[in-house]
């Protein structure tokens, strides 16, 4: 029976207010890659999605991000698109589709992915709780029931999320 086991506490959940044509989404990259590589499974990195009317190619981003993750690459795809944001805002969906293939995913599949719009309810409903919860620009985190808006200036933020996540961790082990 499973009930005999001890309950492995859930780890806390940091969810990034993204949008994978924002210049300073890519710059959060060092953060989040410091943040898992001190955590590890210790925290759940759960990637949310903000597209800015702004940038045209944001909602299809988006929803390549999500069948990227369909797919298991989620996070690998994440990162090599912020990594190239200029080239997304030239190239459009057809650089959305490059990028799955360098990762090997099903490309095929992703096409028919952003023609049928299969992923759109979920990109609509984190946009539409992301605004609930007071998310104005990306990117923006959410942790422990606090907000941290790394849109106007990331200086310090890591800090206060490891500051956060220490306190919840801490609160689960004591």
């Amino acid at each position: 029976m499973s009930d005999s086991s001890p309950a492995r506490p859930t780890a806390p959940v940091l969810e990034v207010w993204c949008e994978l044509q924002c210049p300073d989404c890519r710059t959060a990259l060092d953060d989040l890659r410091a943040l898992r590589a001190r955590y590890g499974d210790r925290l759940e990195l759960r990637l949310r999605h903000f597209p800015l009317e702004k940038h045209k190619h944001s909602f299809a981003a988006a929803q390549a991000a999500e069948e990227a993750l369909e797919q298991g690459r989620g996070w690998p795809y994440v990162e090599a698109v912020l990594g190239r944001v200029e080239e997304l805002d030239r190239r459009g969906e057809p650089f959305l589709i490059e990028v799955a293939r360098e990762l090997g995913l099903d490309t095929e599949e992703f096409d028919t992915a952003l023609i049928d719009g299969r992923h759109i309810l979920i990109v609509d409903a984190d946009q539409a709780e992301g605004k609930a919860t007071g998310v104005t620009g990306t990117p923006t985190y959410v942790i422990g029931g606090e907000r941290l808006d790394g849109g106007r200036s990331q200086e310090g933020l890591r800090e206060r999320i490891e500051e956060i996540v220490d306190r919840l961790l801490a609160g689960e082990e004591g």
